[in-house]
């Protein structure tokens, strides 16, 4: 595997570090706003939709900060040792 075009995991955890946060936080505010004695009922559905954004948005970024690396690295003349191809 090349390794210019792989995600490189400390850049993708400071990139979903914010997404992270707030996911988090949103699942806070989703069990302190259920009603006491229902905390499961009252939060539950909201919690899981939180959690299926955050898992889309998670992995979308993985595979656009992977695809952005093979950008990265792709040479349009096709040559590697920079020299013109012979054609």
């Amino acid at each position: 595997m090349d390794s210019v075009s792989v995600l490189k995991p400390e850049a993708y955890v400071d990139r979903m570090r914010e997404i992270t946060e707030a996911m988090l936080r949103g699942v806070a505010a989703a069990v302190n706003k259920a009603p006491n004695g229902a905390w499961i009922n009252g939060s539950e559905m909201e919690v899981r939709d939180l959690m299926a954004e955050y898992r889309r948005q998670a992995y979308e970024m993985a595979l656009q900060m992977r695809m952005d690396a093979a950008q990265a690295a792709f040479s349009p003349g096709g040559c590697k040792d920079g020299q013109a191809s012979a054609q």
